[in-house]
């Protein structure tokens, strides 16, 4: 029997719909779950050339096609929950690309259950290379 992959990110139809949106009219564009400064901690959209992933920063995965980040030491805060990348009106982040659009990118959560934690801790998150 094939095991499942579990996703550590997530996003909702509407998420989808509005990266969809942002890369038409922005071409590469990438996320960062921002850290609890500035925006709180909103997952912010960026055109991948105007932001410079780190190399204490680790990918989660794919989300709409688009790579998802966050920094290795918020990580381990997050490390047992799914994040669930969704779209909601209102305004985004000050710096993000969905702000001017009326709807702002939300993170919801929910716990891994304990299968899917034990196959998360044999395919670790890809620490990111500078």
């Amino acid at each position: 029997m094939a095991e499942k992959e579990v996703e550590r990110v997530m996003v909702t139809p509407a998420a989808a719909e509005l990266i969809g949106k942002l890369r038409a009219e922005h071409g590469s564009i990438l996320f960062h779950q921002s850290g609890g400064c500035c925006d709180g901690s909103a997952p912010m959209c960026f055109p991948t050339n105007e932001f410079m992933v780190g190399s204490s920063d680790v990918k989660l995965g794919t989300i709409a096609e688009v790579p998802f980040y966050m920094s290795e030491s918020q990580f381990e805060y997050w490390k047992n929950t799914q994040l669930i990348i969704d779209a909601v009106p209102g305004n985004g982040g000050m710096f993000s690309l969905e702000r001017p659009s009326g709807l702002r990118f939300l993170t919801r959560s929910r716990l891994f259950e304990d299968e899917e934690i034990a196959w998360l801790e044999s395919h670790p998150v890809e620490h990111v290379v500078a």
